[in-house]
C-alpha cells in the first residue's frame, strides 16, 4: 500500500494533538506550588511504600509512573484499582503513602477504595482534574491536573489528561530523585539489564582479559618478546620490571619504529624500545572511564593495573562484548 492510497492529511491532526499537548504540559508547570511542595514533602516522609492506583488508562499511567519511582530510589508498588477491590488493597499499610489517579475523581473503583484508605491511614494525595469530585475531596492533597480539553477530536478521549498526568508523575520522580541525591552509580544498580546499568556498574578489572597476558620483561630481547606477542595474539606487549611492577608497552607502532633501526633492533632489550609511562587504569576504574579514555586517545587496547602491576588487559572489544559499548 503506497502513501497515494490515502487522500488524507495525516500529519496535520498528528501535529496539533502535540501541540495541544505540549502547551498543556507548559501551563501545567506554571501552576506548581504549594501543593506539589506538599506531595514532595509527603512522599519523602514515608517509611513504606508509594502505592500509586488508577484504572483503565488512568491505571497505565500509574503502573509506568510507579516504575519511575522505583527506579529512582523511591520505592514504589502500583496497584490496580479494580484488582484492590477484590482483595488486593490488604497489602496496604499505614505506613504507605496513596498517590491515587483519576481525571474525573470519580471512578467507581476507586472511590471504592477511599473508606478503606481511610480506615488503614494511609496518606492520600489525588491526581485528578476535578478537585470537588469525591478523590478530591477525600484526599490529603489534591493535585489538580489543569487543561482545556483532550487532543482527541471529539474530546472523549484520554490523550492530554494522561499526558499531564504522566507528566506530573515525572515531574514528582525527579524532584524526589534530586532532594536524595540520587548518583548514576546507584541508579544503575536498579537497571542491572541494560546497557547504563552495564555501563555504570562493571569496573575494568571485571572487563579485562586476566589470563594468557601477554607479559615480558623489560631486558628481553625483541625477538623473543615477539614470540609472546605473536603467541597471544593482541599485537601488543605489556613489559614489566624485575619486580613485576608495569615498565611500558610495546605495540604495533612501536614494532615498526624498531624495524626501521635494522635488524641490530631485535637483539635489543624490549625495555628500550617500549612506549615508557602508557595509558592505564586500575582495576577499580569505571568501565565509562575506559571508553572516554580510549575515545579520547584513540587506543583500543590499555593494561588494567593494581599497585603498580598489570592484572589484566582492556580492548574496546571486550568493552563491545559485554554490551558496555
Amino acid at each position: 500500500m503506497s502513501p497515494a492510497d490515502f487522500d488524507f492529511d495525516f500529519v496535520a491532526p498528528g501535529r496539533r494533538a502535540l501541540l495541544a499537548e505540549g502547551a498543556a504540559v507548559s501551563a501545567l508547570a506554571e501552576t506548581l506550588g504549594e501543593d506539589f511542595q506538599r506531595t514532595c514533602e509527603a512522599l519523602c516522609s514515608v517509611t513504606g511504600r508509594i502505592v500509586v492506583t488508577g484504572v483503565g488508562k488512568s491505571g497505565h499511567i500509574a503502573a509506568k509512573i510507579a516504575a519511575t519511582f522505583s527506579s529512582t530510589g523511591s520505592p514504589a508498588q502500583f496497584l490496580h484499582a479494580a484488582e484492590a477491590a477484590h482483595g488486593d488493597i490488604g497489602a496496604l499499610r499505614s505506613d504507605d503513602a496513596v498517590l491515587a489517579l483519576s481525571n474525573s475523581g470519580s471512578s467507581d473503583e476507586l472511590t471504592a477504595l477511599l473508606p478503606v484508605i481511610a480506615e488503614v491511614g494511609s496518606a492520600l494525595i489525588a491526581v485528578t482534574a476535578s478537585p470537588d469530585s469525591p478523590l478530591g475531596k477525600a484526599a490529603d492533597i489534591c493535585l489538580r491536573l489543569h487543561y482545556d480539553a483532550e487532543a482527541c477530536p471529539n474530546n472523549l478521549s484520554p490523550t492530554t489528561s494522561t499526558t499531564l498526568a504522566l507528566a506530573l508523575g515525572d515531574a514528582l520522580a525527579v524532584a524526589l530523585m534530586e532532594h536524595r541525591g540520587l548518583t548514576p552509580e546507584e541508579f544503575a544498580r536498579a537497571h542491572p539489564a541494560g546497557r547504563l546499568g552495564r555501563r555504570l556498574l562493571y569496573r575494568c578489572g571485571d572487563v579485562c582479559r586476566r589470563e594468557g597476558l601477554p607479559l615480558t620483561g623489560s631486558d628481553t630481547p625483541l625477538s623473543e618478546a615477539l614470540v609472546t606477542m605473536s603467541g597471544c595474539g593482541f599485537g601488543f606487549a605489556i613489559v614489566c620490571d624485575s619486580g613485576g611492577a608495569l615498565f611500558g608497552v610495546f605495540s604495533d607502532g612501536d614494532l615498526r619504529r624498531a624495524l626501521q633501526r635494522g635488524a641490530e633492533s631485535l637483539r635489543t632489550p624490549i625495555g628500550a624500545l617500549c612506549t615508557r609511562s602508557p595509558v592505564t587504569l586500575p582495576a577499580s576504574a569505571l568501565a565509562t572511564e575506559a571508553i572516554e579514555l580510549m575515545e579520547r586517545r584513540q587506543i583500543y587496547t590499555l593494561p588494567v593495573v593494581e599497585d603498580g602491576a598489570p592484572v589484566g588487559l582492556l580492548t574496546m572489544h571486550d568493552l563491545v562484548q559485554r554490551g558496555v559499548v
